[in-house]
């Protein structure tokens, strides 16, 4: 709506977002009639009371009228501004003041012609043409109508003059109110009754103030003896209470301002929050236009602008995207965003403080740039992340004081933008983290929960949809060889791949290592058995490793919620689909699928339920695992170890054995790597060791020393408390650290040696005997070897089995032999079966034999017959008895 400053206090619009122009131009026309109404009732009520009050022309009027134009300026120039919800603003002014006095000692026309100098003038100043013809139309009829009723309310009233000349001023003000609030009607951008209401009291309240000290100012200039000064002091007075006001209320809108903004910008922060994790770029912000339009907005009302931009960037890697309120910028400037924001001056300004600009003194650069916006002075404010621009504050022409843009406006569209710095920032930060929670940092696809997110809601939107896990196994080969960075970029390599190959919409994750998940919404099994084939090729396409080629197998499962595949082909329909609509359980489906691939030497397979019931039986077994132990279902059973060649008995290998109450006797290889998997290995190990050591005890209770060896695995050799739990059963069952014997395997050592060296140098110190077990299957290394403080290596059983008819198994068995015991280690054959295997490894100078020649594993009563049976007790050479098995 139009503003003007005229008498009292006026309500003015303020710009919204620009609508198009078909919206805008009804209203638009409406105006330009209803404003050419406003000149036209205006000029025919001056002629009029020009006719009703006819003037004499006097000298004293021309200084008379440009005291009153100085007065009409100054009053507009201390114009207050309040800000009016719906969009309106509300100006305080003091043109009450001059126009009593102008009532009080000048004619009508010397008083049109000075409010008509004085607002145009200001107008003009402020380069507002558009609304000149209204607002010249206002101001004629404000003081026609002050005239005509201060005239009428003369010729009725007896006694003093200043009551009628106090009716005329708020007259005049309540004329202007009116027509204002008419004006914007016709806008169609209407204030509310009760508003309206509100406004016009407050302006008509504010009009007594202004009109009254007026009045009182005059009477004691006039009839008071020295009045004048007086006078001159009360009304610099009002001035300074004005100011004083003014600055109050300038604050509170600032702060209002703030308040609303940082309001808005959170509340979009946490909506994007909110936002689901898809398959596409999260990097990307989902922005809402019009709460972006709505900050700019506010802030160019609070600053009464032209216009207000927001140039912005919400994500490290997304568009600089520009917000404005106000009028349309021009093409050009409109445009900065598609031609590089570097081009443009006012775009790339260093630091972030305001600056203030203005054509007149603007180098030429700046005043070429705000030429192409169209304006002449302008406030620009960088915003920054650290030393990143993430966007750009530019407000445009002031437009509610002809004076410019202040220090309070720099002030406020600082702090502003200090605000926004920070909520953007905040915002990006937010979107970063939200990415990284989503998404794998090595090859930027979605990770398990970004996946899970993603293919979700697709799954429950059409149950007909395929969940595919594939892996790429050549990876530990790798990184075994190479280092986890050429692995890495095998991965990269792969997700880039299936990526290519499934295109840019299709949820695609790694869940890790070189596993990936992919889901196709809509796909039937004959579509994803297809797929995972295709995908399959791809990647166990050759990949360039460190100047190698490298031929890289794979393998997929998959499943569906709605239909389990029974094969290539046949279906078995799935009946609970509540348990199959969820994301791990497909994702747990598929990888059960990969994993009967796996072993079945396919590339494909699809889910079956039968194949659920190995991994239920797991998890029953892992379950169940520790009642077991309690209730004595799991059992130490040992096999002997006898001396080559004096065939002595030297030791016994602790062998785990479970029967269970429902599936019957479980082979460890069953159970133990699960009952590993579940983290209840420590409980198996001190359960095993504490069956070994009492076993040994019993031993040297009756003058024997037979040493128990026990099996411990990976996550043993990574416990750093763990030689201290083996000291602590040492000294319970008080026995020898010599009499206990630690098997660990060559990989258990070499998947984290940093951290296993020291263990074991630790459980040497103590003097426990520590063995490699199926030495010649693993890492095979004789640097590791040399370092590791083992006094033992075991030969596997599978070069043992074979030597006697394989040559290549006799070589390998003899190096072992002789460099175990160039190291000075004792070497132990195990699987030694026949006669003729015991005899090969006792002329090869093997020290200790075990396997099924000698004898199964037996339970602690069995075995104790066994030695009873198969062996004779002896003295040895250090007085102590030994057990020496019979021929």
């Amino acid at each position: 709506m139009p503003d003007h400053p005229g008498t009292g206090n006026v309500a003015e619009p303020s710009k919204q977002m620009p609508l198009p122009a078909a919206d805008e131009a009804s209203p638009r026309r409406r105006f330009v009639y209803f404003s050419a109404a406003v000149l036209t009732f205006g000029l025919v009520s001056a002629v009029l009371v020009s006719w009703w009050q006819p003037m004499t022309f006097e000298v004293r009027w021309i200084w008379i009228g440009a005291l009153l134009v100085v007065g009409f300026l100054i009053a507009e120039l201390l114009a207050v501004n309040v800000d009016v919800r719906g969009g309106v603003s509300w100006t305080i002014s003091f043109t009450e003041i001059p126009l009593v006095i102008g009532l009080f000692v000048a004619p009508f026309q010397v008083v049109l012609a000075a409010h008509l100098v004085a607002g145009v003038g200001t107008y003009l100043a402020r380069r507002v043409q558009d609304r000149i013809v209204y607002n010249t139309g206002v101001f004629i009829i404000e003081i026609a109508t002050a005239f005509s009723v201060m005239v009428l309310l003369d010729s009725l009233l007896d006694g003093p003059a200043w009551p009628s000349v106090l009716a005329g001023a708020l007259a005049a003000t309540l004329s202007s109110t009116l027509l204002g609030l008419a004006a914007m009607q016709v806008l169609a951008r209407p204030i509310r009754a009760g508003a309206a209401v509100r406004l016009v009291l407050r302006t008509l309240a504010l009009a007594v103030v202004n009109a009254s000290v007026g009045v009182v100012g005059y009477e004691v200039a006039t009839q008071v003896e020295g009045g004048t000064p007086l006078a001159v002091v009360a009304l610099a007075g009002l001035a300074v209470l004005y100011m004083a006001y003014s600055g109050l209320v300038r604050e509170q809108r600032d702060l209002e301002t703030l308040s609303e903004v940082s309001l808005v910008v959170a509340r979009s922060g946490h909506q994007a929050a909110a936002r689901p994790a898809s398959g596409l770029d999260d990097t990307v912000e989902v922005v809402d236009d019009a709460e972006w339009h709505g900050i700019a907005d506010r802030i160019r009302d609070q600053l009464g602008a032209t216009r207000v931009v927001l140039r912005l960037q919400f994500s490290s890697h997304g568009p600089m995207m520009t917000f404005q309120a106000g009028d349309p910028l021009p093409e050009p400037a409109g445009a900065l965003e598609v031609t590089g924001v570097r081009a443009d001056p006012l775009l790339r300004l260093p630091g972030s403080h305001v600056r203030h600009f203005r054509r007149s003194d603007a180098v030429p650069e700046i005043r070429q740039a705000l030429v192409r916006r169209g304006v002449h002075e302008a406030l620009v404010v960088p915003l920054r992340s650290a030393s990143h621009l993430i966007g750009i504050v530019e407000v445009h022409d002031k437009l509610s004081r002809w004076r410019g843009f202040g220090q309070a406006d720099q002030r406020m569209i600082g702090t502003t933008a200090s605000h926004l710095a920070t909520a953007i920032d905040n915002r990006r930060l937010l979107a970063t983290l939200r990415h990284d929670a989503y998404h794998d940092p090595l090859t930027g696809l979605l990770n398990r929960p970004g996946f899970r997110q993603a293919a979700g809601p697709q799954l429950r939107d059409n149950p007909k949809s395929v969940v595919m896990r594939l892996d790429l196994e050549v990876l530990p080969t790798i990184s075994d060889a190479l280092g986890y960075a050429w692995s890495d970029r095998m991965v990269i390599t792969a997700g880039r791949r299936l990526r290519d190959a499934l295109g840019a919409e299709v949820p695609l994750a790694r869940l890790e290592s070189g596993t990936f998940a992919v889901l196709l919404a809509g796909a039937s099994l004959e579509q994803a058995h297809a797929t995972a084939e295709r995908l399959c090729v791809e990647l166990s396409a050759p990949y360039q490793v460190d100047r190698l080629t490298v031929e890289a197998g794979s393998v997929a499962g998959y499943s569906s919620p709605s239909t389990i595949a029974g094969g290539h082909g046949g279906a078995e329909i799935d009946t609970n689909l509540s348990t199959a609509l969820d994301v791990d359980t497909l994702l747990q489906r598929a990888d059960v699928a990969l994993r009967a691939a796996r072993s079945a030497g396919e590339r494909v397979r699809a889910y079956l339920p039968s194949m659920g019931q190995i991994y239920l039986r797991r998890f029953q077994l892992v379950s169940q695992f520790r009642p077991a132990l309690e209730t004595g279902q799991v059992k130490v059973h040992y096999q002997p170890k006898v001396a080559l060649p004096t065939r002595q008995v030297v030791g016994v290998e602790a062998l785990v054995r479970w029967r269970h109450p429902e599936f019957g006797p479980l082979d460890p290889d069953e159970f133990v790597p699960a009952v590993e998997a579940a983290g209840l290995v420590d409980a198996l190990t001190d359960f095993v060791m504490d069956q070994a050591l009492g076993r040994a005890r019993k031993w040297l209770d009756a003058g024997l020393r037979i040493s128990a060896a026990v099996n411990i695995s990976v996550r043993s050799l990574a416990d750093e408390t763990f030689p201290d739990r083996v000291a602590q059963r040492l000294e319970r069952h008080q026995v020898p650290a010599g009499l206990l014997t630690l098997e660990l395997t060559e990989s258990g050592v070499m998947a984290d040696p940093q951290r296993a060296l020291p263990v074991l140098r630790r459980l040497h110190a103590l003097g426990v005997v520590l063995a490699v077990d199926d030495f010649g299957t693993g890492y095979s290394s004789l640097a590791y070897l040399r370092q590791l403080p083992v006094d033992e290596v075991k030969i596997d059983k599978s070069f043992v089995l074979g030597m006697g008819s394989d040559l290549g198994d006799h070589a390998v068995v003899r190096s072992i032999v002789e460099l175990g015991h160039s190291l000075g280690l004792t070497v132990v054959a195990e699987g030694v079966e026949e006669d003729i295997a015991r005899d090969q490894l006792a002329a090869m100078g093997c020290d200790v034999a075990q396997g099924y020649l000698i004898s199964r594993p037996l339970s602690e009563s069995r075995l104790e017959a066994w030695l009873q049976a198969r062996t004779v007790q002896a003295q040895g050479v250090r007085d102590e008895l030994v057990l020496t098995l019979i021929s």
